[in-house]
């Protein structure tokens, strides 16, 4: 049976260089006919309105675009995304994401071996927890999307628990968000510290919020928080910290990251052989 895509949300940011390089990576990684909307909260510029507009005129994917007149803010933004998606499932990518080949039918697979998974993160060169090949740092984007894809391709689909949901690739369960009840729009000022809050609420709901292995989203740096989500996190949810410390401390993704080292430098050996034979 062939997999049901998730529907791509894509906020458009600021950048005009780092949305340029997320689309040709979406046309690049993605198969034809998969539902994307890029939403402006009035924040692209002319430069990044006429980018977007080449963009439609020849990608093979089912986009849309809207813009607002006014900005209403980041998070009351994607959570207006998401309300008007709901009964779906989606992923929330964003602005400076660059998917690997095959991201997204791997985010769907994983959705579906685990009826529990509410939320499902791939790896990223900066994804915090998510972070591939060092846990919690930050390193350059792969060389080689298609080498890498496939290395992750070739993992075993165990998808182990994070702490949160990570802010570069993010499939959310449509029953999994209309339980956690969206996104609090009025005590966080960035997407990052409100996507955690629902990781959270989902986790006490009893839903996982899992990595999925077998996909790779690079990005050019991490996401952050606005001034005082910290303190409304920690303020709201006082494990988290802990939480995310003994994560990083335990580590418990440590041979699932030498795994995926293992298959790119397997992959990587093996392109000098086929050159000889070319």
């Amino acid at each position: 049976m062939s997999l049901v895509l998730p529907v791509i949300l894509l906020p458009v940011g600021v950048d005009d260089e780092a949305l340029d390089a997320c689309l040709a990576a979406l046309d690049a990684g993605t198969p034809a006919g998969t539902r994307v909307w890029l939403a402006d909260d009035a924040q692209a510029g002319p430069r990044g309105s006429a980018l977007i507009e080449r963009w439609l005129q020849r990608t093979q994917l089912q986009a849309d675009y809207t813009r607002r007149s006014s900005s209403i803010g980041e998070v009351a933004h994607l959570d207006e995304m998401l309300k008007a998606c709901s009964g779906t499932d989606v992923v929330l990518l964003s602005p400076d994401a660059q998917p690997l080949p095959g991201w997204l039918q791997q985010l769907a697979a994983c959705l579906g071996r685990d009826a529990a998974i509410g939320t499902a993160t791939p790896w990223c060169n900066a994804g915090e927890a998510a972070a591939w090949p060092r846990l919690g740092e930050i390193a350059a984007p792969p060389t080689n999307f298609e080498r890498t894809a496939l290395a992750c391709a070739a993992m075993p689909p165990l998808h182990p628990e994070l702490p949160a949901a990570v802010s570069h690739a993010v499939a959310l369960r449509a029953s999994s968000q209309q339980q956690g009840g969206g996104l609090d729009t009025s005590s966080y000022a960035s997407s990052y510290a409100a996507l955690i809050d629902l990781s959270l609420r989902l986790s006490g709901l009893g839903w996982r919020n899992a990595l999925c292995e077998t996909a790779f989203v690079a990005r050019g740096g991490e996401g952050g928080p606005r001034d005082g989500d910290l303190e409304t996190l920690s303020a709201r949810w006082p494990g988290w910290n802990a939480r995310l410390a003994n994560f990083l401390m335990d580590d418990p993704l440590r041979e699932t990251r030498a795994r995926l080292a293992a298959l790119v430098r397997d992959l990587d050996a093996l392109e000098p052989q086929r050159e000889l034979f070319a």
